[in-house]
């Protein structure tokens, strides 16, 4: 007889946890359904269950140390509760109210409708592209006419909306604006509309201590810039327009996302925007969360490091505005003293803007793009009409799209093609005239700077960019032709395409053709000789003549320009994107040649009758520059341009500088040097931050 393999003792003990967890079991159940059934049942129908999107924070931005330049923070928004608004019997009344108090607590409510906010009601001239959109389907849902005017339009709303008539025709346009925002939310389907954004604890507490039940919070992220410095090149986020959104709505955009309007947040985009998640909320009818499931979980942006040194930037930029704001001060004085003694000759105009541009020899990379008067990103949408009506151009990046004659800058390409092309010889002089009389038969004979006030003599090309004599550059330009200026011009990157991320003039680099399509006017010899200075119709961004001076530096080595230097995965733990050298040409000149002109830059900063060693009297770094006075039209105070690299030995740095109405390239060097001071100041600068991010991957 077989031995049982389970003994009688350990099937009771079996039987005995069986019969426990039944026990337990039912008791639970009968608790839950007979003891506490009737108030779960309750709790239920007080339950309010909700689908909301979950909007994914933006990527940061950094600069190339690392440090951090824009980011988010959170931010409570407030919602309005639909169904608990319109179980109030004043539902008016309700939207008022809290529109009051938004605005009591100094804040705003957002209001789309394109209606004017006071009677008599007209439509706002500037509408947006998605007001239109929003209009014209609210019209159309409504059976209202498309050519329907504001003031019928806020007749209707009055009439279907019962607003009644002892509310102001102020008070009748906030509850119009804000049912208008809640009913074109059914019509379009989109996001919940956002009431008031980024409210403060006081507001939300007082809303709770009044017991108003139509509203409800949400939390959210706003943009935080870190730095007052680089608004051109940060630029700034907004609501999406119907472009942006016919481009993006497939790649799950909402008619009411944020996207980049400017500079790297535009550029960017696709790295910096996130993915919106969606979650169902459980709250109770009072509006408290019990409970929130995520039915798709954001995934947050990509965070991006730009070529940019932000200490470097804001250099420039306080460069840049003491220069300009304190020139002005002199020149309103030295104006008033040459009005008084008659001297109607000497007088100047204000400096209207600048611009100052560093590039990384070796790679290529913008250091700092700066251009003046510049903003505020944080708060540039509240301030744009003033901004835009600005006569000074504040949101004109002058640093990429102003496009500006180099003057005497040009001179070192010049003077390269002279010599690749064996048309002058190293040894070679020219004496200087002061007068160019070859053409003087047909009426044309341009002077040299100095004539009137001396002249240059005998100059080598080394001599005559040291002195920048306009009369050696004539005899040769003369000889070499516009067609091989041109050449030579675009291969150093002059009227050419940077490379950069954002938008940038391209310039014009002096051509026959171009001309004679532009003018209707032939090509002269005349037009020749100034495009050889750097006049005629040469017109370069201030990065075009910082990439140009790099070029000149390395021996001819031009890169292309990126902003963009690396992207990270929102945790860091992978790189995307890395950025490496891309050389866009190299002009390959005999290195005796680039020494020659090399050495005429080098005399600018040293030679004892340069108005610019004073500069670079004391500096601890080599500089080689050049200098360029632009003639703008008459009566009008020139343009003043400067470009220099440093240092002469081992080029690092090279930087481009233009002021409009400077009246001369040598006054504005203090601006460069500037720069120069803190970047050698600083040139082995890194931060832990960048090394610790590293570790993470």
């Amino acid at each position: 007889m077989k031995k049982s393999l389970i003994k009688p003792g350990r099937l009771a003990v079996l039987a005995l946890i069986v019969i426990a967890v039944l026990v337990l079991y039912f008791t639970v159940l009968y608790k839950l359904q007979i003891v506490e059934g009737a108030a779960a049942f309750e709790n239920s129908k007080n339950s309010v269950v909700t689908e909301q999107t979950v909007t994914a924070a933006r990527g940061n931005i950094y600069d190339r140390y690392g440090r951090i330049l824009v980011a988010n923070r959170t931010c409570t928004n407030l919602l309005i509760d639909y169904d608990e608004l319109f179980k109030q019997e004043d539902p008016n009344a309700v939207i008022l109210l809290l529109a009051e108090m938004v605005a009591e607590f100094g804040g705003s409510h957002i209001d789309e409708l394109p209606v004017t906010k006071e009677a008599p009601f007209e439509f706002i001239p500037n509408m947006s592209s998605i007001q239109r959109v929003r209009l014209d389907a609210y019209l159309k849902d409504k059976y209202l006419d498309e050519t329907t005017t504001a003031v019928e339009l806020m007749a209707y709303m009055r009439s279907r909306y019962s607003i009644d008539n002892n509310y102001t025709s102020e008070q009748t346009r906030i509850i119009a604006g804000i049912r208008y925002e809640i009913n074109t939310r059914y019509i379009i389907n989109t996001s919940d509309y956002i009431f008031a954004s980024d409210v403060g604890i006081d507001l939300i507490t007082t809303l709770l201590e009044r017991n108003i039940s139509a509203i409800k919070t949400d939390v959210s992220y706003i943009r935080e810039y870190k730095t007052n410095y680089g608004a051109h090149l940060l630029g700034y986020v907004g609501m999406i327009n119907s472009e942006e959104y016919a481009a993006l709505s497939d790649q799950g955009y909402p008619l009411n996302a944020l996207t980049g309007k400017d500079g790297a947040e535009k550029a960017f985009e696709s790295y910096l925007h996130g993915q919106d998640g969606t979650a169902i909320r459980i709250s109770t009818a009072t509006g408290t969360v019990t409970n929130t499931l995520y039915t798709k979980e954001p995934v947050p942006g990509n965070h991006i490091k730009l070529t940019i040194d932000i200490g470097l930037q804001e250099a420039a930029e306080r460069s840049l505005e003491t220069y300009i704001t304190q020139t002005n001060r002199d020149r309103e004085v030295q104006n008033a003293e040459a009005r008084l003694y008659g001297r109607t000759k000497d007088l100047l105009d204000d400096i209207t803007g600048g611009a100052v541009c560093a590039v990384d020899v070796k790679t290529g990379e913008p250091l700092c793009i700066a251009s003046y008067p510049n903003y505020d990103p944080s708060d540039v949408l509240n301030n744009f009409a003033s901004l835009a009506d600005d006569w000074r151009g504040p949101l004109f990046n002058r640093a990429l799209l102003g496009a500006y004659a180099p003057g005497s800058t040009f001179k070192p390409v010049s003077a390269l093609a002279y010599l690749d092309q064996r048309i002058c010889a190293l040894t070679s002089t020219v004496k200087c005239e002061g007068i160019f009389t070859k053409y003087e038969r047909v009426g044309y004979a341009p002077t040299c700077w100095i004539y009137g006030e001396g002249l240059h003599g005998d100059l080598t090309v080394t001599g005559a960019i040291e002195n920048s004599c306009n009369y050696f550059f004539y005899t040769y330009g003369d000889l070499l032709g516009i067609d091989l200026l041109e050449k030579y011009g675009r291969r150093f990157g002059l009227g050419e395409p940077t490379g950069i991320e954002l938008p940038e003039s391209i310039g014009i680099m002096a051509n026959q053709i171009q001309h004679e399509e532009i003018t209707g006017l032939p090509w002269y010899n005349g037009d020749t000789l100034q495009a050889a200075i750097g006049q005629s119709d040469n017109l370069f961004t201030p990065l075009q003549l910082a990439n140009y001076a790099a070029t000149l530096s390395n021996g001819g080595t031009r890169h292309s320009v990126s902003l963009l230097k690396s992207v990270r995965t929102y945790d860091y733990s992978h790189k995307l994107y890395e950025r490496e050298p891309i050389v866009a040409d190299t002009v390959y000149i005999s290195d005796a040649y680039y020494k020659a002109v090399w050495d005429g830059m080098r005399a600018v900063t040293t030679s004892q009758f340069s108005a610019v060693t004073y500069v670079f009297r004391n500096s601890n770094y080599t500089v080689a520059a050049k200098t360029g006075t632009a003639q703008v039209k008459d009566k009008v105070t020139n343009n003043a341009a400067f470009i220099c690299f440093a240092p002469v030995d081992d080029p690092k740095i090279a930087i481009a500088v233009v002021i409009e109405k400077g009246d001369t390239g040598s006054s504005i060097a203090s601006i460069a040097k500037d720069v120069l001071d803190y970047y050698f100041r600083f040139d082995n600068y890194t931060t832990s931050s960048d090394t610790e991010r590293e570790l993470i991957k």
